[in-house]
C-alpha cells in the first residue's frame, strides 16, 4: 500500500478496499474493527506493524456487492429530490435501500448511470484526478461544423474553468458524440452554449467499459461476468 504512516484507521480500511472512508466510520462505530486486539475508535491511527482485524461479516459483504447499469429517464433527478421532483430511487425498479447512484446526471439529461451498494467505487470513479472516460450522444439545434468539433475537442474557456481536451466526433447533421474525462456541472451544455449552440438532447451512453447498450428508459441490467471484472480491475479493486 502506498501510504504514509501513521494512518487514520478509516483511511487504512478504505485503502485496503474494504469500504469507503464514510462506511469505515460506521464499521468502527459498530465495533467491527480491532487494532492489536483492541476495539478501534474513531480517530485511531495505525502503523505498519499494527495488526488490524475486521469482522468476518464485513468480509462476507464483499461477496454480496451488486452493480447495475440503469437508463435514467429525462426529468428524473439523481440527487435528493426537491418539491415536485422525481428521485431516481423512487422509480428504480429494484426496491433495495442499500443501492445508490454513483455520481449525477442532470435532470434534463438521460442515459447511463451506475447504481451499486459498493461505496468503494465512488471516489475511484468520480475523483477528478482519475480521468475516467464518459461518453455522451448529443443533438443540438443546428448543423455541426468542423470548427465546432475542433473547439469542443481542444478545450474551451467557460469563465470559471477551461475544459480539458476531449474527443468529439460528428455522427449526424446536428449530432455528435463526445468523450469526457471530467464531469463539471452542465459541462456539455455550457460548452455548446459558449459556441452558440443549444442542446436539444443529451444522453450518456458509456462510463468506462460499461455501455448503455439497448436499455430503454427506466430499464436496468446487472453488471457481471467479464464486464464487471474489467470495470473493477480498471478501478483498482481487483
Amino acid at each position: 500500500m502506498d501510504a504514509k504512516y501513521p494512518l487514520r484507521i478509516n483511511k487504512y480500511l478504505s485503502s485496503q478496499d474494504y469500504c469507503s472512508r464514510r462506511e469505515a466510520d460506521g464499521l468502527i462505530k459498530a465495533g467491527l474493527v480491532k487494532i492489536n486486539g483492541r476495539v478501534a475508535i474513531l480517530g485511531d491511527k495505525v502503523s505498519e506493524t499494527d495488526k488490524i482485524e475486521v469482522s468476518p461479516s464485513v468480509k462476507s459483504r464483499l461477496t454480496t456487492l451488486k452493480y447495475y447499469a440503469y437508463h435514467k429517464p429525462a426529468s428524473v433527478v439523481t440527487h435528493i429530490s426537491e418539491d415536485g421532483q422525481t428521485d431516481i430511487k423512487e422509480i428504480f425498479p429494484l426496491k433495495d435501500k442499500t443501492i445508490f447512484p454513483v455520481g449525477r446526471l442532470d435532470k434534463s439529461s438521460r442515459g447511463l448511470i451506475i447504481l451499486t451498494n459498493d461505496g468503494r467505487i465512488t471516489g475511484k470513479l468520480l475523483g477528478p484526478e482519475m480521468n475516467r472516460e464518459k461518453e455522451y450522444a448529443v443533438r443540438v439545434d443546428k448543423k455541426i461544423s468542423g470548427f465546432f468539433l475542433n473547439k469542443m475537442s481542444y478545450g474551451l474557456n467557460l469563465g470559471d474553468f477551461i475544459t480539458k481536451p476531449c474527443q468529439a466526433k460528428q455522427t449526424g447533421f446536428d449530432e455528435f458524440n463526445i468523450i469526457l474525462t471530467e464531469g463539471k456541472k452542465h459541462q456539455i451544455r455550457r460548452m455548446c452554449d459558449a459556441l452558440g449552440f443549444v442542446v436539444k438532447d443529451l444522453q450518456r451512453i458509456r462510463i468506462m467499459n460499461i455501455g448503455l447498450k439497448d436499455l430503454k428508459p427506466n430499464e436496468y441490467r446487472e453488471i457481471k461476468g467479464k464486464e464487471l471484472e474489467i470495470f473493477l480491475s480498471e478501478l483498482g479493486l481487483k
